[in-house]
């Protein structure tokens, strides 16, 4: 406290006030809520008023990313069958090859697999209507050759137009072959394509790569890169996070 004296005109006796003294400018330690606050050392300075609302809302957010006051900065890495952030924005970019066959056409089943997969929210890149070439066929069936069905498959698929597509997608080509469903249409759930809409297996009215690099094989055999049409959808922040 200060002392302050001060004479009256009309006393003879002094008046005497006292004025506080100004406030300390030595900072505080301010100890945590919920947890023991480490005894201020001299190498580490103690956490001004300011920052203290910051660093409390920062434990509600980052409980195990605070070191000495300073908050790290979050990474991700990928573990295990974990996706970092980049490889799930790649992954959106996969791309399948899938095929209406001649018998889809006949039966009018075009605009309901082109719902299903806009639907599903994957993707058109590429689509074309024609009467493929037997060279063709033979070509993209060419594992096929040494099976017995093979010369009548070449031929089933060259009776009739084929609507060919390129889809895109995050896992466009393992999610495209359960929404087809299986090779023969009797083992096919019902919801899948080939087990609503089909009963034979020489009758199964589309086809769908069955890995990323059929599809990347298919795609090229099928389509030019000038065919190919790259854009974003205006949907594409509605499908994926």
């Amino acid at each position: 406290m200060m002392q302050c004296v001060f004479p009256d005109s009309e006393k003879t006796a002094a008046h005497t006030c006292f004025w506080p003294d100004p406030p300390s400018k030595k900072k505080v330690w301010f100890p945590l809520a919920g947890r023991r606050s480490p005894a201020p050392r001299a190498s580490s300075a103690p956490f001004p008023k300011k920052r203290l609302q910051f660093r409390r809302a920062s434990l509600l957010l980052f409980p195990r990313r605070l070191s000495r006051g300073r908050l790290r900065q979050p990474r991700i890495r990928p573990r295990g069958d974990r996706l970092s952030l980049s490889g799930i924005m790649a992954s959106n970019t996969e791309r399948t090859f899938i095929a209406i066959k001649p018998d889809g056409v006949h039966r009018g089943l075009i605009g309901e697999i082109i719902k299903r997969f806009e639907q599903k929210g994957f993707r058109l890149v590429a689509m074309k209507f024609l009467n493929a070439s037997e060279e063709l066929l033979k070509q993209h069936y060419i594992d096929l050759k040494d099976r017995p069905f093979y010369p009548g498959l070449v031929k089933y698929m060259n009776s009739g137009p084929i609507v060919a597509m390129v889809w895109e997608g995050l896992n466009v080509v393992k999610t495209g072959r359960i929404m087809l469903g299986e090779t023969n249409p009797a083992d096919s759930k019902p919801g899948t394509i080939r087990g609503d809409f089909c009963i034979q297996v020489g009758r199964n009215i589309i086809h769908g790569s069955d890995s990323v690099e059929s599809a990347q094989k298919e795609i090229n055999l099928w389509f030019k890169p000038s065919e190919l049409v790259d854009f974003k959808s205006c949907a594409h922040d509605w499908i994926y996070e």
